[in-house]
């Protein structure tokens, strides 16, 4: 096998280096470097995302026509490895990787004209509406309901688990627009602005002491039918071809991979009676378990880029790189507090928060470890919890 690197990617990497030298600032680095999970400190991470723009590099995955860079895949995997190993923070993903997609493929013209270079830009903060307190994982059992009034719709219920929902400025939403026959054909897929009368946002606080999430509540909001994506009672199709990118638009594999880098130099600091941590034969061999898992679900991940390049459904390996990206992401976590022994102990919420002037108790290596580890106790629920994910292989590829 030729392991040779060639010299047009070594060049590639060499630009994205000296690009992220030059523009991420330290205030914008420290967001990404005391980030706790998929979400990174608003303020900052749009920050960042507007610096991208500028550089017309924002959406790697999106086509070329309407914003993206045009570049290949071993180009989008070394962007993504070399923007985690820099401690850049995560871009909002429900914007530029849910909700982008899901326009591109299913939205009218004029609302792709409107909509895309919005989020491209930030000027547009987009949050997802779709489980209910009453329907997760099994999210056809929604009951929000959307009435017909004219030109609008008259949505009335409750979203939960709503990411970053009090600083959205907008929400793609799933509504029931019809009460009899099968679930799934009464659904419809809305474009709503958090601004519109009606909307009540609460915050909640997770274990990690960080309001990340929300519930929302909708009395008599009034939206425009122009901003329905796809026919009335057809929004199970669009939320389906979404929940692709959710599942298995990100790229896991490039950014595991540089954690697992960030745990091997945090365990070859702490000192055993075999010399390091990195030499005690029982972590070495779960950290080369883990390596070995992250090979294989990135050569799946590039297997779905590639049938999305060709215009093709991966179908159930999006849900294959889902189960194994986050339980990976968890057994990293896991991993890291091992590593990082006693240290990681020490519960300082506050010191976490970007910005925070407490001086951090300890490493600081140590210091987003456990409420890393909380959060990512959450990755194998949301986007369609693994247990679903299962489901769906067994049916898809089993046939069971």
């Amino acid at each position: 096998m030729d392991l040779h690197v060639p010299a047009e990617e070594r060049a590639f990497r060499e630009e994205v280096r000296a690009f992220l030298d030059t523009h991420l600032t330290a205030d914008i680095r420290s967001a990404g470097r005391l980030a706790t999970s998929v979400f990174a400190d608003p303020e900052r991470a749009m920050a960042w995302q507007k610096i991208l723009h500028a550089k017309g590099w924002v959406a790697p995955h999106w086509p070329k026509q309407y914003g993206g860079t045009g570049w290949n895949v071993s180009q989008r995997a070394i962007f993504a490895e070399e923007l985690i190993r820099a401690e850049a923070p995560p871009l909002i993903p429900m914007s530029l990787l849910m909700c982008g997609p899901m326009l591109i493929g299913c939205g009218t013209e004029e609302q792709k004209a409107y909509y895309l270079p919005r989020i491209l830009s930030g000027e547009d903060f987009w949050c997802q509406g779709y489980s209910e307190p009453g329907a997760g994982s099994d999210l056809a059992s929604l009951q929000t309901f959307a009435e017909s009034d004219g030109d609008d719709y008259v949505i009335n219920g409750t979203k939960i688990w709503t990411t970053y929902a009090m600083y959205a400025n907008r929400m793609f939403a799933l509504v029931r627009t019809r009460r009899e026959g099968k679930p799934q054909a009464g659904i419809t897929f809305l474009l709503i602005d958090m601004d519109t009368p009606g909307i009540k946002i609460d915050p909640i606080v997770g274990l990690d002491e960080v309001p990340e999430q929300c519930q929302v509540f909708f009395d008599n909001v009034r939206v425009p039918k122009k901003n329905r994506i796809g026919a009335e009672n057809e929004g199970w199709t669009v939320a389906k071809y979404l929940l692709m990118f959710e599942r298995g638009g990100a790229e896991y594999g490039p950014g595991l991979r540089v954690q697992m880098e960030k745990v091997k130099q945090i365990a070859a600091q702490q000192k055993t009676p075999a010399g390091n941590l990195m030499q005690d034969e029982l972590f070495s061999s779960k950290v080369a378990q883990a390596e070995i898992d992250i090979l294989a679900l990135e050569f799946t991940e590039n297997r779905i880029k590639s049938a999305l390049g060709a215009g093709k459904d991966p179908g159930a390996l999006s849900s294959m790189t889902k189960i194994l990206g986050t339980e990976l992401q968890q057994k990293i976590t896991e991993l890291a507090i091992e590593a990082a022994g006693t240290a990681a102990l020490i519960w300082q919420p506050a010191a976490i928060v970007p910005g925070s002037d407490i001086e951090p108790v300890g490493p600081e290596y140590a210091l987003p470890a456990m409420a890393k580890y909380l959060n990512t106790r959450a990755t194998s629920i949301y986007g369609g919890s693994n247990e679903v994910q299962r489901g769906i292989i067994a049916k898809l590829v089993l046939g069971l």
